[in-house]
């Protein structure tokens, strides 16, 4: 007890009285550099990352809209899961057929051209070929389609869901002919459209889709369905100009085919659909 004597005590006292009189601006400059060092030791929230560039800006712009489908919904599966779970089981003589694809298969209003045909439209704009393997269960095989008509690839080229080589692309053609035939599913491989770029909207589109890769992953397609039993049917030869692009009387924005150009593929689709009915090639 002696060593904590009154003279003790009044040094506590006298420090105790230091901390109430202390000047209030350095008490809440130091209260701020304390909470601002406990801050810097938070980890920085997570910002979504960036879209690569490409060199085109409406690309660039169209990939940065769809972030929230890339990371949430790559296949978009959403799309089509309430109308595929209310489609009536496949009748024992129903010939169904689904239209698997982009926007050129999502725009075409199958109703108007193929009327009182069981025909399913499947088609997603914007999408990729990864990205219809993703649904392809759902979309495709969960639907026990006697024929699965394809119409793919040349978003692929233009590097929407990001560059893909046509060996890529090639892979992904052969994994859905691979999951058709394993479930009993006769395929036909539609080819790529030329596109064009007679008006200015066409320009950056035309120059994403380069002639020559069309044409290789066309000849590619030719040559599989010919060695794997499945129907190739070339739109490109029956909607083609004479400079190698696509008319521009069947299409106003020198991708999409205008009603005046589905008319002349109607009768194609319906053509190559029979062939594999028939098991022809």
């Amino acid at each position: 007890m002696g060593t904590f004597g009154n003279g003790s005590c009044k040094r506590r006292k006298k420090a105790a009285c230091r901390i109430q009189i202390m000047n209030p601006t350095t008490f809440t400059l130091a209260t701020v550099l304390l909470l601002n060092s406990v801050v810097a030791q938070q980890p920085a929230p997570l910002l979504p990352a960036a879209i690569p560039p490409s060199g085109y800006a409406d690309l660039d712009r169209y990939r940065a809209s769809r972030l929230a489908i890339y990371t949430d919904d790559f296949g978009e599966l959403k799309r089509y899961r309430e109308a595929d779970a209310a489609l009536a089981p496949t009748a024992p003589t129903e010939n169904r057929i689904v239209f698997i694809g982009d926007s050129i298969t999502d725009y075409w209003k199958l109703v108007d051209y193929f009327p009182g045909k069981p025909y399913i439209n499947r088609g997603i704009d914007g999408q990729t070929t990864p990205q219809m393997l993703v649904r392809f269960r759902q979309d495709v095989i969960d639907l026990h389609p006697k024929v699965l008509l394809v119409l793919a690839g040349t978003n692929d080229i233009a590097g929407v869901t990001g560059p893909a080589r046509n060996e890529e692309i090639e892979a992904n053609y052969t994994s859905m002919a691979e999951l058709a035939r394993l479930h009993h599913i006769h395929v036909v491989f539609a080819s790529l459209l030329p596109s064009h770029n007679y008006t200015q909207e066409a320009k950056e589109s035309f120059a994403l889709r380069p002639r020559e890769r069309i044409l290789a992953l066309n000849t590619w397609l030719k040559d599989y369905c010919s060695k794997n039993g499945l129907v190739y049917l070339n739109y490109f030869s029956a909607l083609v100009d004479e400079q190698g692009k696509l008319r521009r009387d069947l299409s106003d924005d020198g991708l999409h085919p205008n009603a005046a150009g589905y008319k002349i593929m109607a009768p194609l689709a319906e053509k190559a659909i029979a062939q594999a009915m028939a098991g022809e090639r």
